[in-house]
């Protein structure tokens, strides 16, 4: 037996200093190669994964004393409402492109996830885990239970979401031609939530405000709407 397998304590908080390490370590990095691959949210859980598997620590263990990195993401959606506010004259000004593209989000994500779980015939707990990956962490965790689902599976595929979101936006925006704020905000905050606005926050201000405001959007639809769409799936 180790010393990190006899004190199981030491190991969890290890884990806290080695995540907050990873990602400002990753994040300095990427100040300094502007590299799509080089993204925090791409090079920090890699270079964890491949640390908890060296070490042999479990995911109960890691999970101890960095769950509440989990429960900081709720103030930090919020937080997202000022840039939201600085710029409310888009509410007023396209309403009902807003609230298309809120309600498309949500439909498109729900429908490409069913769709996923049925091309790959994943597990029930898992398939019904998939169904929030399109919302940002806290609202794909509180609306996981409606589904049948596990929230911390929810939060794995919200990951995987929004890294490949980060990844491949740009890219996938600009082979279908959209060219306007509203456009390419809207689509980066319904598929790629809280990755997707910092990456539009990183293109433009205006583009990251409407990311902002479509993830919000968009994970309060799931939440209130989660009761009602987990019985289509039952």
């Amino acid at each position: 037996m180790n010393l990190l397998d006899a004190h199981p304590s030491l190991a969890s908080l290890l884990c806290l200093v080695a995540t907050l390490a990873c990602y400002a370590v990753a994040r300095l990095l990427y100040r300094r190669h502007r590299r799509a691959w080089l993204q925090p949210l791409v090079t920090a859980p890699l270079v964890l994964l491949a640390l908890l598997l060296c070490s042999g620590i479990g995911y109960g263990v890691y999970l101890h004393d960095t769950r509440w990195l989990m429960w900081m993401m709720g103030p930090a959606t919020v937080a997202y409402a000022f840039p939201i506010y600085q710029r409310r004259a888009l509410l007023r000004r396209y309403p009902l492109s807003l609230s298309s593209g809120v309600l498309t989000g949500l439909l498109l994500g729900l429908l490409g996830s069913w769709l996923l779980a049925r091309l790959f015939d994943l597990p029930q707990p898992v398939a019904r885990s998939l169904l929030t990956r399109s919302v940002s962490t806290p609202f794909a965790m509180a609306a996981s239970g409606y589904f049948g689902g596990s929230p911390d599976i929810s939060a794995l595929c919200v990951l995987g979401t929004g890294v490949f979101g980060l990844l491949v936006g740009e890219a996938v925006q600009g082979w279908l031609g959209l060219r306007s704020a509203l456009s390419r905000g809207a689509s980066l905050g319904a598929a790629a939530h809280a990755a997707g606005t910092a990456k539009a926050y990183e293109l433009d201000p205006e583009i990251g405000a409407v990311s902002s405001l479509t993830m919000v959007f968009t994970g309060i639809s799931m939440v209130l709407l989660a009761p009602w769409i987990g019985h289509l799936f039952a």
